[in-house]
């Protein structure tokens, strides 16, 4: 899949996350599945989305996308 596709979809993911934050777990476990995918073609990862899965793995993901 090319790049700018993939980037789509991430983005796409993030949009997701930001409507539907009681389902943020799942829609990060499809988010790690995009930058694996971007990982796999040797593409270099977005730092920001990095940074953001790895924020959301913590406790204070609540922070970010409040679970309503």
């Amino acid at each position: 899949m090319a790049f700018e596709a993939l980037k789509t979809q991430v983005y796409m993911i993030l949009d997701e996350i930001a409507a539907r934050p009681a389902d943020r777990h799942i829609l990060q476990e499809t988010l790690r599945e995009k930058l694996a995918e971007l990982s796999a073609l040797g593409l270099p990862l977005p730092e920001d989305l990095v940074r953001l899965e790895a924020e959301l793995e913590e406790s204070s993901a609540d922070q970010i996308y409040p679970p309503t």
